[in-house]
């Protein structure tokens, strides 16, 4: 009775042909699809020593920002950010045509995996998303990183809120015509609530494309949506951790003091902290059992490998031939210390984390409640290779509320909303940098713990303190298990000079960034809470 039912919903949408569907399939269904030696190409999936299936998703290892379109019409035409750079505009016309592509491609499909989800874990403000996708490892993908409903949930789930219609084998040959980027496409509808996608293979188009919906419609609620990871201590103290991919969000979430709430995105409303999503999607380039134990173990069946080199069922994390940007997705109980359902209290340490590959930001800072405002506007962190088509060395970065790629309405909605929340709760912001330093070395994750450690336990602040200039950040001078003479960026230099010109140069690029906001007073005020440039003594 079900499937008729979804069969029927297909056919609405214009999908038909002679398939066979497979809907909500579990996971035992999942692997025996994946596995099949009818599989090749993309499709195909190999099983690892650990039980884990990993699969290569083709040229696009990480998202494609260029190819993703949100339709311009009366419902999107005053509340979509324009900025010309994220949210590119198309016509209907043009994403009718993509569709009828993407409807084509699947009515030729043997097999169509249709899988019911949440996404957010509180009843009142979740979107029930429904995905449709041919490839098995696909819906596999969007299994892990979703809420999973139950039996009695599916039973009642009625019309999805949005839907998500993956085309991954078909091309849109008419891309010039229709003046696009290229002949591969991720596009949004709001009016009629639908994602396409189109010649891309990577599941995180998927993930990140309902986090962008996510983020349209609950601060217009009043909500505060944010690209974080979050855990809870034994005594309900919430951490937040802001950073964009390859900062170490999910790495420094899995901490087997605390409790995971999510490793990605959440909300913040009246109650507290809530996760979107059922899953873990972490980085595992260079991974270890020493290094990332939680991460390491949950590595198992079930879980799903992207991109990572198997050598007779043996994966080789440090080779990052394919892409650095080698991921997993697993269940968020693979995970052993979890709260579920994925949610908590009000926060009270926010955490900003920046991957700094130049090595200017000490490894911690503490910020006053105008540099929190600062900090998150300018979300600076370097993205590093492979986690955006293009990107094959460290580039400077600005990303407003550590998400910009992901952010569907202005900037300072989002500022406002989590600002509003830290004052509202007394939560106090630190920059971090998971990066790198003088000795041109990354920063230990043995030290980064150590300082995440200090900042949990309120240590940091019974430190002794000095303010580092041009950055003008105050950081401490010594903490409990954190390696001696790096607190202070300037040590690792053996010539001083050289951190100041780097500084100089990365204060630079802080204060032009920062211009773009600076249309009002308030903004303005900020301005002496960032980098400074005047004559400062070393």
């Amino acid at each position: 009775m079900k499937n008729a039912k979804i069969i029927q919903d297909l056919q609405k949408l214009g999908i038909k042909g002679d398939y066979e569907l497979i809907y909500n399939p579990s996971y035992e269904e999942l692997y025996q699809a994946e596995v099949s030696p009818e599989n090749q190409g993309f499709e195909k999936a190999e099983v690892t020593e650990s039980g884990a299936v990993s699969v290569k998703t083709g040229i696009f290892t990480g998202r494609s920002p260029k190819d993703r379109y949100i339709v311009k019409d009366d419902v999107t035409k005053d509340t979509i950010f324009w900025d010309g750079k994220v949210n590119l505009p198309t016509t209907p016309e043009i994403f009718d045509s993509c569709k009828d592509l993407v409807l084509d491609q699947l009515s030729s499909a043997k097999k169509i995996y249709v899988v019911d989800t949440f996404c957010g874990t509180n009843a009142d403000t979740r979107l029930k998303v429904r995905f449709i996708v041919e490839v098995a490892w696909q819906a596999h993908f969007v299994t892990n990183m979703f809420i999973r409903p139950s039996h009695y949930e599916l039973e009642n789930y009625g019309e999805p809120d949005f839907t998500v219609i993956n085309g991954s084998k078909t091309t849109n040959p008419n891309w010039e015509a229709q003046e696009l980027n290229s002949e591969n496409f991720v596009m949004f509808n709001l009016t009629q609530k639908l994602q396409i996608i189109g010649g891309t293979w990577y599941g995180g188009e998927m993930k990140k494309g309902m986090f962008a919906m996510m983020n349209y419609y609950l601060p217009l609620k009043g909500m505060a949506s944010m690209h974080c990871s979050a855990n809870v201590g034994e005594d309900g103290d919430v951490a937040l951790f802001f950073g964009l991919s390859g900062t170490g969000k999910t790495t420094l979430s899995a901490d087997p003091k605390r409790y995971l709430i999510g490793d990605d995105e959440h909300g913040w409303d009246n109650n507290g902290v809530f996760n979107y999503e059922g899953g873990c999607y972490a980085k595992v380039i260079d991974l270890s059992a020493e290094k990332e134990p939680d991460i390491f173990r949950a590595i198992k069946r079930d879980a799903l490998l992207e991109n990572v080199v198997v050598n007779n069922g043996v994966c080789d994390y440090s080779d990052g031939s394919v892409t650095e940007n080698t991921r997993v997705s697993y269940p968020i109980y693979h995970i052993n210390k979890i709260v579920l359902p994925s949610k908590a209290g009000h926060a009270k340490k926010i955490v900003y984390l920046s991957a700094d590959a130049f090595g200017v930001l000490p490894p911690v800072s503490v910020l006053d409640e105008n540099q929190a405002q600062y900090h998150f506007l300018c979300g600076y962190t370097s993205k590093l290779a492979g986690t955006e088509r293009g990107i094959t060395a460290p580039e400077p970065s600005f990303s407003p509320a550590f998400g910009e790629a992901f952010l569907t309405l202005h900037p300072t909605m989002y500022s406002r909303t989590l600002i509003g929340k830290m004052k509202e709760h007394g939560a106090k912001a630190y920059l971090v940098n998971t990066g790198w330093n003088g000795t041109g070395k990354r920063i230990s994750l043995k030290d980064t713990r150590a300082i995440i450690d200090a900042i949990i336990d309120g240590s940091i602040e019974n430190a002794d303190k000095v303010r580092l200039p041009i950055m003008n950040l105050e950081i401490p001078t010594s903490l409990p298990n954190v390696s001696e003479g790096i607190l202070d960026p300037r040590d690792t230099y053996a010539d001083v000079a050289e951190w100041e010109e780097k500084a100089k140069d990365l204060a630079a690029k802080y204060i032009k960034n920062f211009e773009q906001y600076c249309d009002n007073e308030e903004a303005k005020k900020l301005i002496a809470s960032g980098p400074q440039l005047q004559k400062q003594t070393i």
